[in-house]
């Protein structure tokens, strides 16, 4: 079994703030946002790429109802959804970024500003937030 960051999440080694989980996926702000209720979708089982993923049918169901509550619980006017495959991967677990965004929020191309949450409980109410709306 790999030691991943991911993996110690999932396992409850590591702390996060939960979104959503089942036995599927489990879905976390991730700690370094491009926004504010920046969502990672992981999937339980390790695998490090899109092409390890066996059936991605009820992966990427999680991956749909995650973008649809992040714009719903959040009044975002969209969302950003993309998954980098070993090149910019920071963490060797498959993964899925669920980005809510507006427009003019400043987001260009590629390049991702990362922001932080101004305390645990403010990430907590964002969590809580995109949660209500699944």
């Amino acid at each position: 079994m790999s030691t991943d960051l991911f993996c110690e999440i999932i396992s409850g080694e590591r702390p996060a703030t939960l979104v959503s989980s089942d036995e599927v996926a489990i879905s976390f702000l991730d700690t370094r946002p491009v926004f504010k209720g920046h969502v990672l979708v992981v999937p339980r089982v390790h695998v490090e790429t899109l092409s390890d993923l066996g059936d991605v049918g009820p992966f990427f169901e999680r991956v749909q109802a995650m973008a649809r509550a992040v714009e719903e619980g959040l009044q975002a006017g969209g969302t950003f959804v993309a998954v980098n495959n070993r090149i910019s991967q920071s963490v060797a677990h498959l993964h899925v970024h669920v980005v809510p965004r507006n427009k003019k929020d400043g987001l260009r191309g590629f390049f991702w500003p990362r922001t932080t949450y101004d305390s645990a409980e403010e990430a907590a109410s964002y969590a809580g937030l995109i949660a209500k709306a699944l």
